[in-house]
Order: structure tokens, then sequence, then C-alpha cells
């Protein structure tokens, strides 16, 4: 029975010694890293995710279970990588759960050319961050501005990469609700530009900054409004969709409908992804939010098939993804001249307005 004690009391004090640890790397060093007054624990990210750990983890950790028994659980991570093209779009995928105050650093792990990434990424995509890159801590500050402070191997990059690079990071953590801005720090270094191709990033880097920007047709930018627009992408049996900036004229009284007509045009020729939208397609009557639902009207020409009403899961999907992007936007009720009920390619009937959680209800974390 004395043995059996000593060998309880070992375990204990080893996995109190290593919580220490990981709790440690959780956190930019002191020395290396002073931060602002008004910066706060990454803990917050607890706040504004889903993540929690399951109360059979926590049972499990405090009766000292073998690592052998433990059975990790699996959660849906919303990753931005590059595709076979060379644009960054999302993908989800299951990662071991963690705590709520370790999730962003996981996702940004995860972003680490050969890294843990490298077994689960689908065909033709790849990491974004350059092989070896370590994260050695992150702060929030109470502005939204997420610090990242990663090891000198980040530098090790492609010039043509770097704004990617930076799209990557920027959207993977601005999908937390409290982080709207990253900024970024190496080796315990504030950066005002990025270090192979100059990229000012005094200021941090936001969503605002767009993503897989495309060039513009309109002419006055003064009077255009930089937009990110979804639009879906193959690869072998893959279905996914590619976020894409474009500049749209600003209409006053309805940049809905603005939004709407841009996307109907298409993302232009120097982004590979598809166009969705049959020609002659029209918006028949001006866009109208109430109560978070944006109302719109178009000619049948939408449709994938007129005699059966049926409409394309990628023109709802990208109509969808787009506009829920918008401010005072939750859903989107999409209506078609001379025709009562709208059906899906699965045949089911479109009976009220269309969430985002609904086509795509893992993707927000």
């Amino acid at each position: 029975m004395e043995k059996k004690g000593v060998i309880l009391t070992g375990a204990i004090t080893l996995s109190l010694v290593l919580s220490g640890c990981f709790q440690g790397e959780q956190s930019l060093e002191q020395e290396e890293i002073d931060p602002p007054q008004d910066a706060e624990a990454v803990d917050n990210l607890e706040e504004t995710t889903t993540d929690k750990v399951s109360e059979s983890a926590t049972t499990e950790t405090e009766e000292g279970m073998d690592e052998e028994e433990t059975v990790t659980d699996m959660v849906p991570r919303e990753l931005y990588l590059l595709d076979k093209n060379g644009m960054v779009a999302a993908q989800t995928l299951e990662l071991p759960n963690t705590e709520s105050n370790e999730v962003a650093t996981q996702v940004l792990e995860y972003l680490v050319d050969g890294g843990p990434v490298s077994s689960l990424l689908p065909n033709g995509f790849q990491a974004v961050f350059p092989e070896g890159t370590e994260i050695l801590g992150l702060n929030l500050k109470e502005d939204g501005t997420m610090i990242v402070d990663v090891s000198e191997e980040f530098k090790n990059y492609e010039s043509e990469d770097e704004v990617k690079i930076l799209e990557a990071m920027t959207f993977t953590l601005t999908q937390f609700d409290n982080v709207d801005r990253v900024q970024l720090w190496i080796n315990g270094h504030q950066q005002d530009v990025m270090p192979v191709n100059g990229t000012p990033i005094g200021n941090g880097y936001s969503k605002a900054d767009g993503i897989n920007v495309v060039q513009s047709d309109v002419v006055d930018l003064l009077n255009s409004q930089a937009v990110t627009m979804y639009y879906p992408a193959e690869h072998n049996e893959n279905r996914y969709y590619v976020p894409v900036t474009q500049y749209v004229e600003k209409n006053e009284e309805n940049m809905y409908k603005s939004i709407v007509q841009t996307l109907l045009k298409g993302p232009g020729y120097d982004a590979s992804v598809l166009h969705v939208f049959n020609m002659d397609t029209m918006l028949t009557s001006e866009p109208k939010v109430e109560d978070g639902v944006l109302n719109l009207m178009f000619s049948e020409e939408i449709l994938k098939d007129s005699e059966q009403s049926i409409i394309a899961d990628e023109v709802m999907e990208t109509l969808v993804r787009t506009l829920t992007e918008q401010e005072g936007v939750e859903a989107v009720n999409i209506k078609v001249e001379n025709v009562d009920q709208l059906v899906s390619e699965n045949g089911e009937t479109y009976d009220k307005p269309v969430t985002r959680d609904s086509l795509t209800p893992t993707e927000k974390l």
C-alpha cells in the first residue's frame, strides 16, 4: 500500500509541473516583451468561443488516468490555408480539443508548414507559415488587437507569399469575436513592416485590409468600398469557398444592391474561382432589410432548373456567405419572380430565410 501512495504522489507532482510548463507557453515572456498596460491575457478568448474541456476529460485528469487510456476529443477548427491556385481559403479541420485559452495558439501552430497540420491537409492545400516557425506568445489588448510573437524562422518565406501570410493569420484569428486586428512581433520585437517585402504593418492588419484582393475596373476608388465576396472553387471532390475582396461602387441609398450586382458580374479575370450565376440574371426589385433579414427578388434566370424551381446550391451559398458578412444582415430571403417555392438541388424547400450557420454549422468557433 505504501508503494502505491508514493507512485500516486509522484504522478500528481509530475502532472502539476507539466501543467505549469504548458501554461507558461501561452503568454509572452516578460523579459522579451513588455506588453502595453491595456493588454489582457489571451484567456479572454474563453468568453467568445464554444471551446470547453469536457467533463469526462477533466475527470480523467483528476483521477490520474494513464495517457494511453485518455481519449482525445476532436473539434472542428477553421484554418486559412493556400489552395492550389495560391489563393487563401478556409478549411474546417478536426483538431484535438484544448483549453479555451489555448485555442488561438493552437490554430496558429496548425498554420506552420511541416507542423501538425501536415497529415490533415486536403489535396491541393498547403500551410502558410514557414517551416520551423514557433508561436512564442500571444497577448490580446483591450482594443481587440492580438499581438502575435513568432520565432525568427518566420522570416523564411518568399516575397510573393508575404501578403498571403498576413491574410491567413488575420482571418484565422479574427474568427474569434473579440479579435479585430493582428499585430506581428518577431522574437519579442514589434514589426512596423514585414521582414521580406516590407509590407507596412505598424498599425496591425485586419479584415478591412482585404483578402485575395482582385484588380478592379472601378475608376473612382474614393467613391468605392472594399467588400469581401465568397466564390466557390474546386479541387478533385473538394468544394470550398474562397473570400475575394473587390471594390464596389458606393450606393448610399442601397449598398446591398451594389454588392449583389457585383456578384452577378463575377470575380474578375485574375481570380481562380467559379462564376456561378447564369447570364442575364437580374435583381427585379430593391433589396430591403427587415429585422435582420435581407429580402432579394431575382429574375427567373437565376434558377438552375426553371421547371422545378431549383436554385443551385453554390448560387445560394455564394449569396448567403457574402451578404451575411454585411452589417445588419443575419439571414437572406431569396425570391424569384413567378415562383412560389424555391427548391435546393437535394429537393429541400427554402421555406424560411437562410443563415450562414444553416449552410455551414461547424465553421464558427
